[in-house]
């Protein structure tokens, strides 16, 4: 396919179709680069076999891609060495019992969002310990549990989204250094993410309605009627050690990461190699975990290597999503898909409505998937080459990507920080989406109307 066609649209629409259809990122975004391959080698099926290995064998040469899988790989080994420590129920331990920090409903909850804030590095661990250090709190203050489900769901997503130091960031750097190579972006992957990052509009405004929520008891919606309610299905079970097994690891996950920013940079922060970083900053934590956890007898050097298998193993979908995401931003590349949008987008809508359109279909997709992470790979290689065919601003498409993805994922019944929020709250799934859909509308309107304002500006 050398000119860009209706045809170009059909495999992300068939991995749109599959993702809403099965639910199956993974078979939904393969569905489409095999789609993809079959036009641009005209149905050839030999031709489409030896396309699809070279696609696939060219992703596993490059050194920026294995970095990335290896980074998300020993991200797995780490949260769970980091629960198996012991470590987050001595945190718990130590705000609950150890001081007075909490005296009322408004400090319960704020104690909670305060953790999900500082917590930034992966999104479960995020919702988790939130829940655990909340539940108690809710207990002993008499708090409706779907009032800690909010707080724990609108903390986990979107500051994971901002403060991009985990899962997100490596998948949204090994999308953006896939649009590098493809020509549409000339800055840094690491600049581009940095730049992008400020128009995370959703994320800012659920933050903040969250904590006004908090502070000033704003009750909308289902939650007025919500109350507190004695039963008890699921308890959080932690083991009480101290709470510097957590907190040191994740200390040195953030202050490597600009380290090694710095160094890979020449001194330049900015300028620094994302995915090398990421991936330095990883192995190093992950050893540091075996040297602080054994040497202390917190576990031996049998449980932490079965832990951190464990833990690797967990997160190999992560690493197989992020390897079919990037063969599908390939794919769309060649078939200038976006091109072909931007055409479309240039003739029908004003640029002005670029970002908030993105915005929206992000959060269409993400919603009826669940998953944030399906939504970046399937958008993100389309929005690009439209801000670039229109003249439209990359770091505002890119944000406007993040953004509808974390809504939509913030919105789903069947998204996993969802489900969790809500298990670690021990509140209904169905009854926390019903409480925190009208907070969640009020940020994306917000988001919505700031993507309009930013295009009108620049």
């Amino acid at each position: 396919m050398l000119e860009p066609t209706y045809l170009s649209l059909i495999p992300s629409l068939l991995a749109i179709f599959l993702a809403l259809y099965s639910k199956n990122v993974i078979l939904s975004l393969f569905g489409g680069v095999v789609l993809g391959i079959l036009f641009l080698n005209d149905f050839g099926v030999l031709d489409s076999l030896t396309s699809l290995y070279l696609l696939f064998s060219g992703l596993m040469q490059e050194a920026w891609i294995l970095k990335t899988l290896a980074f998300v790989i020993l991200a797995g080994s780490i949260m769970a060495l980091i629960e198996k420590s012991g470590g987050v129920g001595g945190f718990v331990d130590f705000v609950l019992n150890k001081h007075s920090l909490v005296r009322s409903e408004r400090s319960a909850l704020m104690l909670s969002y305060i953790l999900g804030v500082i917590i930034f590095v992966e999104t479960s661990i995020t919702a988790l310990v939130s829940g655990a250090v909340g539940k108690p709190l809710c207990d002993k203050y008499k708090i409706a549990h779907e009032k800690l489900a909010f707080v724990c769901d609108s903390t986990s997503a979107p500051i994971g989204s901002l403060i991009v130091l985990n899962g997100y960031g490596a998948l949204l750097l090994g999308l953006i250094n896939r649009q590098i190579s493809l020509g549409y972006i000339q800055k840094d992957a690491t600049q581009m993410l940095i730049s992008a990052l400020m128009y995370n509009f959703y994320a800012m405004f659920a933050l903040l309605i969250t904590f006004l929520f908090i502070y000033f008891g704003l009750n909308i919606g289902a939650m007025k009627n919500v109350a507190y309610s004695t039963r008890s299905k699921v308890e959080v079970q932690t083991s009480i050690k101290s709470m510097y097994l957590m907190l040191l690891p994740i200390f040195l996950m953030v202050v490597l990461v600009f380290v090694f920013l710095y160094i890979t940079g020449d001194g330049e922060i900015l300028r620094g190699d994302g995915s090398s970083s990421i991936f330095y900053t990883m192995l190093f934590t992950c050893f540091f975990t075996l040297f602080y956890y054994v040497l202390s007898k917190n576990m031996s050097l049998f449980t932490w290597a079965k832990t951190a298998y464990s833990g690797a193993k967990s997160f190999v979908p992560v690493a197989f999503i992020l390897v079919f995401a990037f063969a599908m931003g390939n794919v769309t590349g060649e078939l200038k898909t976006g091109v072909y949008l931007s055409t479309l987008a240039n003739e029908n809508v004003s640029v002005y409505f670029l970002a908030a359109i993105i915005f929206l279909l992000s959060s269409i997709i993400s919603f009826s998937t669940g998953t944030s992470w399906g939504t970046f790979s399937i958008m993100l290689p389309i929005a690009v080459p439209m801000a670039v065919g229109m003249d439209g601003s990359i770091p505002l498409a890119i944000g406007a990507v993040i953004s509808g993805g974390i809504f939509g994922d913030h919105c789903s019944p069947i998204s996993d920080t969802t489900i969790i929020s809500s298990m670690a709250s021990d509140c209904e799934v169905i009854q926390h989406v019903k409480t925190q859909l009208p907070y969640a509308l009020i940020s994306g309107l917000l988001a919505f109307c700031m993507f309009i304002v930013f295009a009108l500006l620049r």
